[in-house]
């Protein structure tokens, strides 16, 4: 997930979080609020109907009372508020006043009321007095507030998401042309864009320069690298051809014994195989250095029928069926020997590590408007382990088979030249398969 999506949804969980803890709190709230104002108003008409009280109205309200209790009771038409009188059995200890929430029945119908209840004395007679309010309409109102303010938090969240998520990505904008131009792009250090990233932010400015900083550095490894490995490998050709050329003046001579001979040509050989290693170094050094041209049209027909020819003797030594399944004739410009190196050193690889009467085949296609190129061989194949080491340097896959272990390494880096990606799928004991992915091109 992208960080702006995850600042986003972070910012987003953080707002629901306080209105989770608002939706939790707002009941208490409210109550609060509600209940005070409540309390004020039953207080007040307590007060005004203790001070306009007197014998005559409390008698009164007893003969008009509804039945023997000696209550009286009075209430509004929406049953909305109550009076309830009714004496005492015993004098209270002291006045006292008491809010609580009841459920009360009045002509059939029950409702919450929120009632003061006062106990007080009047002419050595005690007396109760409980006044309500109906709590219906406040909770229906205490409802609407709160879904109100619920409907209103959530849409204050998803349009500050949006504007989070458009500002976040606004900010970030620098931060993934950064990522997209001079990382993701990047597949060797000369091909890196030293052009400052325009960012508003001073950290993207920052990370922009130490990125050149650092490619800067690890080119200049590279170059040091490259020309090390060209130096050596020149400065090594020389002695190599003058002790060659010595051994071969002492097979001239007719004094030597025939061990001797074996030894020299046994040393012959070795230099041979020391010579080929650093003109393979030299190739990779070489195409890693881009100092080969581009612009031939390449025939991959024509090359893979002139392997089968090269390498007919071989093919039969095993007896190996070779089948060239091509069938596209694909418009591509590269370096037409580095291509013939390409797939010499993989077919004979298939060769190689192929069993006795197996086969070879080489067919072609297009692959999500990529065109393919695939060498198939029925070998001893290879495990995971094997196929993520097999493009490195002097790595084999068998000690069984001759080699030095650059084949493959010579292979990946012109496919690497040309921006072709080389993919490997493999099974011991039943074949391994190279599937060249070239960039888009035209088919002819």
């Amino acid at each position: 997930m992208k960080i702006k999506h995850q600042l986003a949804i972070f910012n987003a969980l953080t707002r629901l979080l306080v209105i989770l803890i608002l939706w939790l709190m707002l009941p208490i709230l409210v109550q609060n609020v509600v209940y005070r104002h409540i309390n004020n108003g039953l207080i007040e008409k307590k007060k005004k109907f203790i001070e306009h009280l007197n014998q005559n109205e409390i008698d009164d309200f007893i003969e008009n009372a509804d039945d023997s209790t000696e209550t009286y009771s009075q209430f509004s038409t929406l049953h909305s508020e109550f009076l309830v009188l009714s004496r005492l059995p015993k004098l209270p200890n002291l006045e006292k006043t008491t809010f609580v929430n009841e459920n009360r029945i009045i002509e059939g119908e029950e409702n919450e009321y929120r009632i003061l209840r006062y106990h007080f004395t009047y002419e050595n007679i005690g007396y109760q007095l409980e006044i309500g309010s109906s709590l219906a309409e406040i909770k229906d109102l205490t409802f609407i507030i709160k879904l109100f303010i619920i409907i209103v938090l959530v849409v204050i969240v998803l349009i500050t998401f949006l504007a989070d998520t458009f500002y976040i990505e606004y900010l970030l904008k620098p931060f993934y042309k950064i990522i997209d131009t001079k990382i993701r792009r990047v597949n060797e250090p000369e091909a890196f864009d030293h052009t400052p990233i325009k960012a508003h932010s001073a950290d993207f400015r920052e990370l922009d320069s130490v990125l050149n900083q650092m490619m800067d550095r690890i080119g200049e490894l590279f170059k040091k690298e490259k020309q090390f490995i060209s130096n050596v490998s020149h400065e090594l050709l020389t002695p190599i051809a003058l002790l060659k050329n010595k051994f071969e003046n002492l097979l001239q001579n007719e004094s030597l014994d025939d061990n001797a001979v074996d030894k020299i040509a046994g040393s012959l050989r070795t230099l041979d195989m020391l010579k080929k290693i650093i003109n393979n170094l030299l190739l990779i050094s070489r195409i890693e250095n881009n100092q080969y041209a581009a612009n031939e049209a390449i025939d991959f027909y024509e090359i893979v029928s002139g392997l089968y020819d090269d390498l007919q003797d071989r093919i039969d030594d095993k007896g190996l069926q070779f089948s060239n399944k091509m069938e596209h004739d694909f418009n591509f410009m590269g370096n037409n020997t580095l291509m013939h190196i390409l797939l010499y050193n993989l077919v004979t690889n298939a060769i190689k590590y192929n069993k006795e009467n197996g086969s070879i085949t080489i067919s072609d296609g297009f692959l999500n408007q990529h065109y393919y190129l695939s060498i198939s061989d029925s070998g001893i194949g290879m495990n995971e382990t094997q196929v993520e080491k097999i493009f490195n340097r002097f790595t084999r896959i068998s000690s069984d088979q001759d080699g030095q272990g650059l084949g493959l390494a010579i292979a990946d880096s012109i496919a690497s030249f040309h921006h072709i990606e080389i993919k490997v799928t493999s099974t011991p004991n039943e074949g391994t398969t190279f599937l060249l992915l070239f960039p888009n091109s035209v088919k002819a």
